[in-house]
């Protein structure tokens, strides 16, 4: 498995498979999908080409042999902290390991390449299994919830009013 930031040209192939994994029918053969959640997008191609444009963001591809089978996209936040968000992985190949390796390589890039000592990322609170999932990985509730941001069509259509993100952070 090949790491590498995501170009412009990857976006027609990186939307995509986000949207396979986040939204849909396809969705639900994986594990981590919104799709009971959330309906509507999970991001758009507009979105995707601002991550990439970004000084301070970048979206890491897992790659094998041309082919995307997974992402995630980090952000500088400044004071020792980065973000983590869109971790995808292809919904074919959920509970294959990848997720972990995503997670293992973002803690790297951020700590090598940004001299961060944090990492911080923000999960639907009522995903509890993928809660689980990422503090058996070393994240910790904060105890903070931040509002879903109802009304943005650009996030989803949330199926109720009652979403909001649980914070977890990690040391890295």
């Amino acid at each position: 498995m090949n790491f590498v930031p995501a170009q412009n040209g990857d976006i027609p192939a990186l939307h995509a498979l986000v949207e396979s994994a986040y939204r849909g029918e396809s969705a639900r053969r994986g594990w981590t999908h919104e799709a009971d959640l959330l309906g509507g997008q999970r991001t758009d191609a507009e979105a995707l080409r601002e991550m990439i444009a970004a000084d301070n963001q970048v979206i890491l591809l897992a790659k094998k042999g041309n082919a995307i089978t997974g992402c995630v996209q980090l952000s500088r936040v400044g004071g020792g902290l980065a973000y983590l968000g869109l971790l995808t992985v292809d919904p074919a190949l959920q509970a294959a390991g990848l997720g972990k390796q995503l997670l293992g390589e973002s803690e790297r890039f951020v700590r090598d390449q940004w001299q961060a000592n944090a990492i911080e990322m923000t999960v639907i609170r009522q995903r509890e299994d993928l809660i689980a999932y990422y503090e058996r990985r070393g994240y910790a509730r904060t105890g903070e919830l931040r509002p879903f941001p109802h009304g943005d069509r650009r996030f989803g259509l949330p199926k109720t009013t009652e979403l909001e993100f649980a914070v977890l952070r990690k040391p890295v």
